[in-house]
């Protein structure tokens, strides 16, 4: 067995462990079940991946976010360790071959999502494995009162069944006391180290601001904070609305969500990562696995939907311990949206019986059958079809992969099935009159053949390479063609990819997990409440009330929240300072809120509620331009 510190320090060049991580690894690697509480940002993958270096055999690593798995293992295999994710997508052959690496090619971690386990293939191929532990990556999704509970997590009780000797251990940044007893439970720990960090981040302040204008007050943010920045949108038309809004401001911007290409997505982190632009405008799509620690502000221009999504994601700034700002925007129609986006759009049982049914019709799926197909998926499409409210059967789209009915993989894809519609002599008599089409429709014929025959699903990509042109031009080329009705073109675009986990039951398939599709939506109907809760709270702490949602007790006021600092500014001293401020500033001439709050040191709740004290003695006035004056003047 190697020294965990030795290991840390070949493979991660670090000389000492952060609080806590020793522990964990000490405990897991002398063989004891663990749950591990911590942080976003808290180093959580070393305390499984450590032990697993430690001892010989393989680490299953149990995960339900595909892209973390790809990027963790990419980060083990830049470092020479051996390690395999089973994602989605996989054919039967790969699958047999990678299963076989495992047993025999000294691989170290094998990373799969909790479906997985259902195969028979999967089950007993680990029957096979020397598994020296079992790591259960975001494991509140296990428990029913968790944030986003996976029915398919109960699956794990079986790894623990095959591989009895191995020891397991669960981790999470977001579990209630409640959750975390459900946990322990529901792995079948025996006699577990439950180790829990406190989730205080004494550098991060969280500020909650009133604002008729949230996007002048994102701009002064973000112009005040010049450094990295992450803003949270509430969908992807947004995130290039507002980031376009920003470039017209001179701050440099870019923007994230899951219905991007992977070249886009690539790029467009990249150039935030590598700090060529300061600002990403994102879904909550971004941000899993993500390691920037000099992220200075994030800022939610929407109420998020639960304490732990916020949390998690406001977590994302400060990570290199300086001090940062978590930033809520909110106004008084924030509460009717966020009822409207996750309350009203709540789908029932017969809502999503009946989205079932017509996604099955809509790929032509029959009675017993579907398992294992892949289709692509154009969302709007679908809704259209079906006349389908975006939101409701978003959500339950949702609820069907979370309950592994079937796999939603959001993901950009070009279609482009095409068909030569005259004959091969037709077609050289045309491409002499059109000699700058002739490279890639020669490409074209010696990549595909029957495409005189039937319609081919094309390659734009691959065709491009060929050619040695860039793929805009292949599709130009084809539109060309069509146009000149040489060949038929159906070029479509679709954002998601769906596989048939379960065969078509119709109704049957949804009974099963009716139950708990109620259940969720009690769940959510709380965690809104609380969030609701949150942002209307201005009499404790930030800090003590994200903290106590968390069961931590004994929590002494941050000081740097927006709570803490008005509470600061706001003595009686304060007030008549303040008083007095706004009346010098109006002397000189009538300004705005906007001008007042530049020029004085105060919060803008407390220059705001000071105004209105003003204006209701009859001490200043509004003019018609909408700026304050004093009123003897």
């Amino acid at each position: 067995m190697q020294n965990a510190i030795n290991i840390l320090e070949r493979y991660w060049n670090f000389t000492s462990f952060r609080p806590f991580q020793e522990d964990i690894i000490n405990a897991v690697i002398a063989g004891e079940d663990v749950m591990a509480l911590m942080p976003t940002g808290g180093g959580k993958s070393l305390c499984f991946q450590i032990p697993a270096l430690a001892k010989d055999g393989i680490c299953i690593v149990i995960s339900p976010l595909v892209a973390l798995m790809k990027n963790q293992v990419q980060a083990l295999t830049d470092k020479g360790i051996k390690a395999i994710a089973l994602t989605s997508g996989i054919h039967y052959k790969e699958l047999d071959a990678l299963l076989d690496n495992c047993i025999y090619g000294n691989y170290k971690f094998l990373y799969l999502s909790p479906e997985r386990l259902q195969q028979e293939l999967v089950q007993d191929r680990i029957r096979q494995m020397h598994v020296n532990l079992i790591a259960v990556d975001e494991a509140h999704c296990i428990s029913q009162w968790g944030n986003d509970f996976r029915p398919s997590y109960k699956n794990i009780e079986l790894l623990r069944q095959l591989k009895p000797n191995a020891n397991c251990i669960a981790l999470t940044a977001s579990a209630t006391p409640n959750v975390v007893e459900d946990i322990v439970k529901e792995l079948d720990f025996i006699n577990p180290k439950i180790f829990k960090q406190s989730f205080a981040r004494t550098n991060l302040a969280y500020m909650v601001f009133h604002e008729n204008d949230k996007f002048y007050k994102m701009e002064s943010i973000l112009k005040k904070q010049n450094a990295p920045s992450i803003i949270y949108v509430r969908n992807r038309k947004a995130t290039l609305d507002i980031s376009s809004l920003l470039t017209k401001q001179n701050i440099s911007a870019t923007y994230y969500h899951g219905g991007l290409s992977n070249a886009e997505k690539d790029t467009n982190l990249n150039n935030w990562l590598n700090n060529k632009k300061q600002v990403m405008v994102a879904t909550n799509a971004f941000g899993m696995g993500i390691d920037k620690p000099d992220v200075k502000t994030v800022i939610h221009l929407n109420l998020p939907e639960s304490i732990e999504s916020y949390f998690q994601e406001a977590g994302r700034a400060g990570r290199n311990g300086k001090k940062a700002f978590a930033v809520i925007l909110k106004n008084n129609s924030d509460e009717a949206l966020v009822k409207k986006q996750f309350l009203d759009a709540l789908p029932t049982v017969d809502f999503v019986k009946q989205v079932y049914r017509k996604l099955c019709s809509y790929f032509q799926i029959s009675y017993g059958e579907g398992v294992d197909t892949t289709h692509q998926f154009n969302f709007n499409h679908f809704c259209k079809t079906y006349k389908f409210n975006t939101i409701l059967s978003y959500n339950a789209l949702q609820f069907l992969d979370r309950s592994s009915v079937i796999s939603l993989s959001k993901q950009f894809n070009r279609q482009t099935l095409v068909q030569f519609t005259i004959s091969n002599t037709s077609l050289f008599s045309y491409l002499k009159n059109n000699n700058h089409l002739s490279v890639v429709v020669k490409s074209i014929l010696r990549t595909y053949g029957g495409i005189f025959d039937q319609e081919i699903k094309l390659n734009t990509t691959l065709i491009a390479d060929k050619a040695s042109v860039k793929e805009n031009i292949v599709i130009k080329v084809l539109k060309q063609l069509e146009k000149d009705e040489i060949i038929t073109l159906s070029d479509s675009k679709t954002d998601a990819e769906i596989t048939f986990i379960e065969p078509r039951e119709d109704d049957k398939t949804i009974n099963v997990i009716a139950s708990i599709l109620k259940q969720q939506n009690a769940l959510k109907q709380q965690q809104v409440a609380s969030i609701l809760n949150y942002v209307k709270n201005e009499d404790i702490c930030k800090s003590i009330q994200l903290l106590s949602y968390f069961g931590e007790k004994d929590i002494q006021s941050c000081g740097i929240c927006s709570v803490c600092i008005t509470k600061n500014n706001t003595g009686v001293k304060d007030i008549k300072l303040l008083k007095n401020a706004i009346i010098s500033l109006l002397e000189n001439g009538d300004l705005s809120s906007r001008a007042i709050l530049k020029e004085l040191p105060f919060s803008e709740k407390a220059i705001n509620e000071m105004i209105q004290l003003l204006l209701e003695h009859h001490i200043i006035t509004i003019t018609k331009t909408n700026t304050y004056k004093l009123a003897h003047i």
